[in-house]
């Protein structure tokens, strides 16, 4: 793998974020973006991946525990296209099923001591680390 990645956690209020090394060996969160504004959200992202000269971009799609999708992942697939323009040439954009990182990122937490509540403005940027984590283990 050449390059780093970036994992988004898109929420419609707070998104979560995680990059990787250049080298595609560790993941390591970013501040999550907290905007209801989709074009603030895809700006800040697209800035990131401008700074950090990120070929490679990561969606967490929000599928139903059945695999089916649902509203969510219409409003992720919203907020993709959206992304898609705005993006530098010959940036790739990747899918990646999320149905259990949230979960995974709170068990973590709590692992280290944390309730939800203390830990909630950690969750979805912990949540990408999980999806990059994953990703770059398959990669």
């Amino acid at each position: 793998m050449a390059g780093r990645v970036l994992a988004v956690d898109y929420g419609g209020k707070r998104t979560g974020l995680a990059v990787s090394d250049a080298l595609g060996i560790t993941a390591q969160p970013l501040p999550a973006i907290v905007s209801e504004s989709l074009q603030v959200t895809v700006d800040g992202i697209v800035a990131i991946v401008r700074e950090r000269e990120v070929p490679v971009v990561l969606i967490g799609m929000p599928y139903l525990p059945d695999g089916r999708e649902g509203a969510q992942v219409d409003r992720v697939r919203l907020f993709m296209s959206a992304l898609r323009e705005k993006l530098p040439e010959g940036t790739r954009m990747e899918e990646i099923d999320e149905r259990h990182t949230t979960k995974e990122a709170e068990a973590m937490w709590r692992q280290a001591g944390y309730s939800k509540k203390k830990a909630k403005e950690f969750l979805d940027s912990t949540a990408a680390v999980v999806l990059l984590r994953e990703y770059l283990h398959l990669n």
